[in-house]
């Protein structure tokens, strides 16, 4: 067994509370005035309700934190400071069961990963960037561009496989996707190599066909490995708030979901919706996106994650 460590480099940190920052600035701005100068009453801890919504913590986990926070230290003063400690605790809590990092089982060979998720999440580039993990761990890796309805996702991979020196498997624009999937494993199987990453079409989970053909992909594998796939990402960008919500829903009805993916958290304040995603589902967060750099694709750590989201130190 193999898995792909925390990030160790100095600048990982930094690099997280950077792609963080819109998020971190939207709740710690709201902490910062709401209790500057205030007891901790019920008013202000309603306040704090709202602003951990805003960062789309959810209203379930935002009046869970809310009350605690309040149910022992009520009519007190408070620092900004010791509430983003104490949110980043509870944080933390609700995130540490679901950081699993993303391992390859090396007595399934190849092992086999299917990577679904829906338009504009960052699927592909999610693809290469694990791909680029993967090589410099010393694996050998096939790309399959399963997404054939779209030539550019099949050109985004061939790039992303010269850069990893990985063999991309790939078929004319609308071919059958669930053939190409076959064909990647086999070719797997001859050429010795030992991870396959099967990119998908971007599916909106409310397109029944598309789902469908989901589900004949993980058909498809099983006739020349009962046991794959071995893994089956989600990746979900968080820009979409709540929305990723029902895309797990829908997702998981249709294929085993091993674990999530989640982009674009530069881009967005709302990084609290993996702290909902993780509460509701308890799926493993393998990994975050923070960035365009390959190096913005993190290892996932909840005591990082939770310091970076609240601005603790």
């Amino acid at each position: 067994m193999t898995d792909q460590n925390k990030d160790s480099k100095p600048g990982f940190f930094a690099r997280l509370k950077a792609g963080l920052s819109r998020s971190t600035e939207a709740l710690s701005d709201s902490i910062t005035g709401i209790f500057l100068d205030k007891p901790l009453d019920a008013e202000t801890v309603e306040e704090l309700k709202e602003a951990l919504v805003r960062v789309d913590l959810g209203t379930t986990l935002a009046r869970r934190f809310a009350d605690e926070i309040g149910r022992e230290r009520h009519d007190y003063n408070i620092s900004p400071y010791d509430i983003r400690r104490l949110l980043s605790a509870q944080i933390f809590g609700v995130l540490k069961p679901v950081e699993k990092p993303f391992a390859i089982d090396r007595s399934r060979k190849p092992f086999v990963v299917l990577v679904a998720g829906v338009n504009g999440t960052g699927k592909t580039t999610t693809i290469g960037k694990i791909a680029k993990r993967l090589t410099k761990d010393g694996l050998r890796v096939v790309l399959a561009a399963g997404d054939t309805f779209r030539a550019a996702a099949v050109e985004q991979l061939q790039i992303w496989g010269e850069r990893t020196h990985s063999e991309v498997i790939s078929r004319a624009t609308g071919a059958d996707s669930a053939g190409l999937s076959y064909d990647a494993v086999v070719r797997a199987r001859t050429s010795n190599a030992d991870v396959v990453l099967i990119d998908t079409a971007g599916r909106l989970q409310n397109k029944a066909g598309l789902m469908a053909e989901l589900e004949k992909i993980v058909r498809v594998l099983k006739k020349v490995d009962d046991s794959a796939p071995h893994a089956v990402l989600l990746v979900l960008d968080a820009t979409t708030g709540q929305n990723a919500l029902s895309q797990v829903e829908a997702f998981k009805a249709v294929v085993p979901l091993t674990g999530l993916v989640m982009t674009k958290l530069d881009g967005t304040a709302k990084g609290g919706i993996l702290v909902t995603l993780a509460d509701k589902f308890g799926l493993p967060v393998h990994f975050i996106g923070v960035g365009e750099d390959a190096e913005d694709l993190q290892v996932f750590d909840a005591q990082a994650f939770a310091n970076a989201l609240t601005g603790a130190t």
